[in-house]
């Protein structure tokens, strides 16, 4: 779990390098307020993904402990 926060957070951090280039469409949907727009949709796809695997790991760990026992 640690280690997915981890790898989460240095994966964020380092998007920051990458964009440094000017480009014209981001530009355009900055200066209309679109990219929050954008940002948002793949923070909540993100956010979504995360959970559901959460939530699937705990499943599959109760059942590896119900036939262990």
């Amino acid at each position: 779990m640690k280690k997915a926060g981890l790898f989460l957070l240095l994966s964020l951090l380092s998007g920051n390098l990458f964009a440094q280039q000017d480009v014209e469409m981001a530009d355009t949907m900055r200066s209309n307020g679109k990219i929050f727009v954008v940002v948002a949709v793949i923070a909540v796809v993100l956010i979504g993904l995360i959970l559901y695997l959460l939530n699937l790991d705990r499943k599959l760990s109760r059942l590896e402990k119900e036939i262990k026992h």
